[in-house]
């Protein structure tokens, strides 16, 4: 067997492992974001923050483009002076709880995507968002690190392979995002 084969195959087994219960949840949570005009908060990094920038754009523009009610979504990822700034002259662990003390409310959502579920900058993001009253997603791996226990809802992905992680959770920010697409859109 070649290895695109073997990695095809550890995909798919990894894909049969996400809880779809929980997706349907992270989906409920954003529907009422949305629908209640409430902000929701992405944030991660290396993978997981391009997996964050991406699942922002796909629900500002497909999941809102034509439509009465429209996502107010970002991705802290994306303000790039901002983080180099608080890394430069703070520290790069407060560069995404930094931006949520200026914008996130009561009744928001912070989704924060880490493979290792131990990413000091996204952890301390949580930890301020649940202190606000917050609702709080966390796509996770292995074992679901200190991210896991702490987020309202832990969507983690259990197995070891970093890639096959990050993989699985663009394919669970596809399931949310696609579920505002293609089902919503035919209402």
């Amino acid at each position: 067997m070649t290895f695109p084969e073997l990695y095809k195959n550890d995909l798919i087994e990894t894909i049969n492992k996400i809880d779809l219960a929980k997706v349907e949840q992270a989906i409920d949570w954003l529907r009422t974001a949305r629908d209640e005009d409430r902000q929701i908060f992405v944030c991660g990094n290396g993978g997981s923050a391009s997996t964050s920038s991406h699942f922002a754009c796909d629900m500002v523009k497909g999941a809102s483009f034509k439509r009465d009610k429209r996502f107010r979504i970002m991705a802290l990822t994306d303000n790039l002076p901002a983080i180099t700034a608080y890394s430069n002259d703070v520290s790069y662990d407060c560069v995404f709880v930094e931006q949520l003390k200026n914008f996130a409310r009561t009744g928001d959502v912070v989704m924060a995507i880490s493979g290792s579920g131990n990413s000091p900058n996204v952890i301390k993001a949580v930890e301020y968002a649940n202190s606000i009253g917050c609702k709080t997603i966390g796509l996770t791996g292995r074992d679901g690190g200190k991210l896991g226990p702490m987020s309202s809802l832990n969507i983690q992905v259990a197995v070891p392979h970093m890639g096959r992680i990050e993989d699985a959770h663009m394919i669970v920010c596809h399931m949310i995002g696609y579920y505002f697409m293609d089902v919503e859109c035919r209402h």
